[in-house]
């Protein structure tokens, strides 16, 4: 029994330690030393092989390297392989750090002052009591949930918006397509932290940055393709939309032409808002064989019906 690694190879050798000594009965073994197939049993991996099912003829489960999981074809996973997000309290914590950081900055005009610095401008703005700020998060998973706790002491109004109906601590969880423009439409700061679906998509595209508050202010930390950059830029040049801080871009790293690298408004990093942690992902493997040992379900399984 063995687990193939097919990852980034700098940190495959902390892998393999943290594997050995957690889950020593389980074989580590690096791609493209693969051994033989019949006796691969697990991959973890950022991106597929086309021909996952005919390499693989004993696969039981495929733990995703990454934070999510839209970049594997569900279509072509066999049915009796089972994809793995490796998800855990510290992933979601380090999560919940950049979007406090996020909703910190655009709360006290943090990307207004920048550029006032710039341009040598000495202008205080009113201060706004947190109280007073409406924060929503789209998405309230194991992800969103983590950042909305983390912001409650501070005082935000909180709301969330979810497919299905979620516990949003001290605020409102609106659902579903229905009740998305009057979500939007209170919402301060809005926090993009959905899976990347067919239906989510394109999500945010101008007709739904029109319904947020005049100078809102965006997070993304999902998916780049959540938003239409050239919808948000148009939002942002015309003064509708107040900044944005972008973890998250269709194409990373943006050319060298992009706008968004420039704009006053915008505050770029390099897809760092969270990463799977080793030690918690290890710890979720070693769960999952004692489960499946035990004939019981498997931690974050992701749901083909929904993407995710």
């Amino acid at each position: 029994m063995c687990i193939l690694y097919m990852a980034d190879p700098a940190d495959a050798q902390k892998w393999r330690d943290c594997l050995s000594t957690l889950a020593p009965e389980l074989e580590f073994r690096q791609w493209p030393d693969i051994g033989n197939p019949a006796e691969v049993h697990y991959i973890l991996a950022w991106e597929p092989l086309a021909d996952i099912a005919e390499q693989f003829g004993n696969l039981r489960l495929l733990y995703a390297a990454g934070a999510g999981v839209d970049q594997f074809d569900l279509a072509r996973l066999p049915a009796n392989v089972s994809l793995i997000r490796l998800v855990d309290s510290s992933m979601a914590d380090i999560m919940a750090e950049y979007v406090l950081f996020g909703v910190l900055a655009l709360h006290r005009e943090i990307l207004a002052y920048q550029e006032d610095q710039r341009s040598g401008r000495w202008r205080p703005r009113p201060i706004v009591h947190a109280s007073q700020r409406r924060v929503g998060v789209m998405g309230v998973g194991n992800l969103g949930r983590a950042a909305l706790d983390r912001l409650q002491p501070l005082g935000f109004q909180l709301s969330g918006w979810n497919r299905s109906l979620k516990e949003v601590p001290g605020g409102h969880c609106y659902v579903g397509p229905d009740e998305l423009e009057a979500f939007l439409g209170q919402c301060d700061i809005l926090v993009n932290m959905l899976p990347l679906t067919p239906e989510t998509d394109g999500i945010l595209n101008a007709a739904r940055l029109d319904c947020l508050p005049h100078g809102a202010g965006l997070i993304n930390v999902g998916r780049g393709a959540h938003v239409i950059e050239t919808a948000l830029l148009s939002a942002l040049d015309e003064g509708r939309m107040g900044g944005a801080i972008l973890d998250v871009l269709v194409q990373e790293p943006p050319s060298q032409d992009n706008p968004l690298w420039k704009h006053p408004r915008v505050l770029l990093t390099p897809h760092v808002a969270s990463d799977v942690q080793i030690e918690g992902g290890v710890a979720v493997i070693v769960e999952n064989l004692r489960r499946e040992r035990e004939g019981m379900p498997l931690l974050n399984v992701v749901d083909r019906s929904k993407g995710y």
